[in-house]
């Protein structure tokens, strides 16, 4: 996370302070009461963006959390946030439902009402906060699906639970220039979430398929180092023939092969150069990217980056350097003299 608070050397009387600040500053306003004396609260937050998207991952003792009606007015950026369950229970609140949350499980709730979050067994959650506007919901459908349990029960809604689980914990999906790359994806897939849940097909089907891409490319990083992975296991995995598969991945200009190919040589180019380079062979390396034959690894290697595996490791890696046998022994006789000399008998 780009920045992160942690009240752990935060004297005990600022601590509630400091965590209000910075969830002003960086979230959302909101009410917070502790439940635990001042002495006893605990917290470590963790605050990024990618691209429009605000990101946080805390860890905290028990509170309640509450934007109420007049914070709500005073909304000048309204925004719906994604509440991801990591462990324990949460219970979300707004718009006269409730929705208990278990880990995997996730609500979404609009700043522009009040709500409530109850943590009553400490908070172990990632927030996420879209722009209102770019979500572009239908008023009566977002005041619909508020503070509803949306998880297991709706397998768009487990499918972004992953989603959102892996870009949170993922620094480098929200750095440079894959912030804004998967900003838009992320905003498409709440939406596919809001319409399968309300059961309306039209408006989930364009946000699937713009999201298709970007998953399709997620899975396929998560696999990269299974031998097995092939056009046909990708498509089966998202549901979709092999010839869907390869036009959608021509629509972003990849070819398939290439992609895994390249992918998996840049995962042994940095294990190779790694601090445990020199630990195993390069054809284990090889095989652990899915290198079957160390021969045709070590060619493509070359090919890819203009210098064989080994040599590429023998550059990261140089021999130590041995003293001469020659400077050894001399150092040995100048150590010898030394010792007898009459200085060193006076000493």
């Amino acid at each position: 996370m780009s920045q992160v608070l942690d009240t752990t050397d935060i004297p005990a009387r600022d601590r509630e302070e400091t965590i209000r600040h910075a969830v002003w500053e960086s979230l959302v306003r909101i009410d917070i009461d502790h439940h635990l004396p001042p002495d006893a609260l605990a917290a470590h937050i963790g605050l990024d963006t990618a691209g429009a998207l605000g990101i946080c991952s805390a860890r905290a003792t028990s509170m309640t959390i509450r934007r109420t009606p007049r914070l709500a007015r005073e909304d000048e950026e309204p925004a719906v946030f994604l509440g991801l369950q990591v462990s324990g229970t949460s219970l979300v609140a707004q718009n006269g439902r409730q929705a208990l949350l278990r880990p995997g499980d996730f609500a979404l709730y609009d700043t522009v009402a009040p709500y409530t979050l109850l943590f009553d067994e400490g908070v172990d959650h990632h927030f996420v906060r879209f722009p209102r506007a770019a979500l572009a919901l239908p008023e009566r459908a977002l005041r619909d699906v508020t503070a509803v349990t949306l998880g297991s029960g709706n397998p768009v809604a487990g499918l972004a639970s992953a989603y959102f689980s892996q870009l949170v914990v993922s620094e480098g999906l929200r750095s440079g220039p894959h912030a804004d790359a998967v900003a838009e994806p992320s905003i498409e897939l709440v939406r596919a979430v809001v319409a399968t849940q309300l059961g309306s097909q039209d408006l989930a089907r364009a946000p699937l398929e713009a999201t298709l891409s970007l998953r399709i490319r997620r899975y396929m990083r998560a696999h990269l180092a299974d031998s097995d992975l092939s056009a046909a296991r990708i498509a089966a995995a998202h549901d979709i023939s092999v010839r869907h598969l390869y036009t959608v991945l021509a629509r972003s200009g990849i070819s398939l092969g290439d992609w895994i190919r390249s992918h998996r040589l840049d995962e042994c180019k940095r294990e190779l150069a790694g601090s445990q380079g020199r630990n195993r062979t390069i054809a284990a390396i090889g095989r652990s990217w899915g290198f079957v034959d160390a021969t045709h690894f070590s060619k493509v290697f070359k090919k890819a980056y203009g210098v064989s595996p080994r040599a590429w490791r023998d550059a990261n890696h140089p021999a130590p350097r041995r003293e001469p046998a020659a400077t050894a022994v001399s150092l040995r006789q100048a150590r010898s003299t030394e010792g007898s000399s009459p200085a060193a008998s006076s000493r």
